[in-house]
């Protein structure tokens, strides 16, 4: 298949939260013989914060936001599979509309990485022009949410629906030698955004108060101006190509989501699966679904407050984070891996150009019946 997406971006993560996603999906579908365009606005900084790596397994092309558009579509044009994935951050409603112009003879899908914000906007607002895009794209997929993400699509009038969730690429997620320069106790990698900082400040700075022996370091875009406790150390944002330094220098490693993807639930970050495939204990926060994936307390430790993360570095000694660690490594290889999502994405995608093809035969059929 030649696959055509719009995505954020594939070769940065800087404000690019879902790039390790992207990475992990296309990579393994091309290693299955498909051809990817992947296209991305110049918009953000995004491509001047470029990370290191070798993306040739996709054809990435930048081009300029608005003025553009056509020209990417005419690019588009060429593939059997077209995909609007959410949160460019630049026309991404001109996009939704536009890229359903291509639908006649190729499948036309709608990516959400941010399920949980895109359906709780329409849902309160029964105004918003994407009620009326969803039910003509071909399928709806998502790279969380769960039975309820599922749910909120088939009531909004989705054709099809396929939830597939964030992996582990071990060929780019894997243990590396520690680095002294970034050795703590607890490692926290995530930028400044409003629906996540209160959760930061009870998850990992309170806790930082209360394990005032411990060292704690803060990654990711944003703190600059965030009063923090003096055994946290804030580096700024960290590259991809340095996260796995990063997880394999830290005692344990916290991830803490974003409220609303907490709240909703079965929406396990990209962040989790990097520090399974470094074998790094891992401290996460709660939210429905997350022992679907991992079992608590054996391959990793969930914490629903500050008090809980001073528990854990009490109680986990260097042997029992690294069992856990090990654990939780072994469970991702096991069933959590991006050649396994790259293959649910291909069945998704092949779904969807059977269904176009058994429509055109069964419109050529009534055609010659009428003739007849």
């Amino acid at each position: 298949m030649k696959i055509f997406a719009f995505g954020a971006s594939i070769l940065t993560s800087y404000w690019n939260g879902a790039a390790t996603y992207y990475r992990g999906i296309y990579k393994y579908l091309a290693r299955r013989g498909h051809h990817v365009t992947f296209a991305s606005p110049d918009a953000f900084g995004r491509e001047q914060h470029r990370d290191e790596g070798d993306f040739s397994y996709v054809n990435a092309v930048v081009y300029q936001p608005t003025t553009d558009i056509d020209v990417m579509l005419d690019l588009a044009c060429e593939a059997d599979v077209v995909v609007k994935h959410s949160g460019l951050g630049v026309d991404d409603d001109l996009l939704e509309r536009r890229v359903l112009e291509l639908q006649a003879r190729r499948a036309v899908i709608f990516w959400d990485v941010d399920a949980p914000a895109t359906l709780g906007r329409i849902q309160a607002d029964r105004h918003d022009a994407f009620h009326a895009a969803i039910p003509r794209y071909d399928a709806i997929l998502t790279y969380g949410g769960g039975p309820k993400a599922r749910q909120g699509y088939l009531d909004a009038g989705a054709r099809a629906y396929h939830s597939i969730y964030n992996g582990l690429d071990p060929e780019t997620h894997h243990p590396v030698p520690p680095d002294l320069s970034l050795a703590c106790d607890v490692a926290f990698l995530g930028n400044r955004l409003p629906d996540r900082e209160a959760r930061v400040e009870e998850l990992f700075l309170r806790a930082a108060e209360l394990a005032s022996e411990k060292k704690f370091l803060l990654g990711g875009e944003g703190w600059a101006d965030k009063p923090m406790p003096p055994n946290v150390r804030w580096i700024g944002h960290v590259s991809t190509e340095d996260h796995n330094r990063l997880n394999c220098s830290a005692g344990m490693v916290m991830n803490i989501n974003r409220k609303s993807m907490a709240d909703f639930g079965f929406s396990p970050p990209t962040r989790v699966f990097e520090v399974s495939g470094a074998g790094t204990c891992m401290l996460c926060d709660d939210w429905p679904g997350i022992d679907d994936c991992f079992a608590p307390d054996k391959e990793i430790l969930v914490i629903r407050a500050a008090e809980d993360v001073v528990k854990a570095l009490q109680q986990h000694d260097t042997e029992a984070r690294r069992r856990i660690g090990n654990a939780f490594h072994a469970r991702a290889l096991r069933n959590h891996t991006y050649e396994q999502r790259a293959l649910q994405a291909e069945r998704a995608f092949l779904d969807c150009l059977a269904g176009k093809r058994l429509a055109a035969s069964s419109k050529d059929n009534e055609a010659l019946q009428e003739i007849a």
